[in-house]
């Protein structure tokens, strides 16, 4: 048997904004955006050149939903985005006015950085080491 995640729900405020976030300031392939209903829509983004995982950003609705927003994980790193070079996208995501909230540090499996996306959760910047 083989199995595998396809996407992972990251409750948003706003589809738009979050598009243009991940899109453009994390470089993000916006993959689809196809309307569910007068208010939902099915979207989906992945980092570039990436045939895994992508993120389906799911619009809260109600208060529960919306009171998870940026805060999915209460307050832990929630989703871990591997580059093939730390620095060249540390750098730009400095640029972009990326917010990090831990500094790069070399750990024995790579180099790693904590950054804050739109609305508050956590992601690790990191370039594991080769093996």
């Amino acid at each position: 048997m083989k199995q595998s995640i396809a996407h992972l729900a990251l409750v948003v405020a706003d589809y738009d904004e979050a598009i243009r976030f991940y899109t453009e300031t994390l470089g993000f392939e916006l993959i689809e955006d196809t309307p569910q209903s007068a208010t939902k829509r099915w979207v989906l983004v992945a980092p570039k050149g990436s045939d895994g995982c992508q993120l389906l950003l799911a619009k809260g609705v109600g208060d529960e939903q919306q009171s998870r927003i940026g805060n999915q994980t209460g307050g832990r790193v929630f989703l871990f985005l591997r580059t093939d070079d730390f620095w060249r996208d540390y750098t730009d995501y400095l640029s972009k006015g990326i917010k990090f909230v831990r500094e790069p540090k070399k750990e024995d499996y790579g180099t790693v950085a904590v950054f804050a996306d739109l609305y508050g959760n956590l992601w690790d910047l990191i370039e594991f080491k080769n093996k």
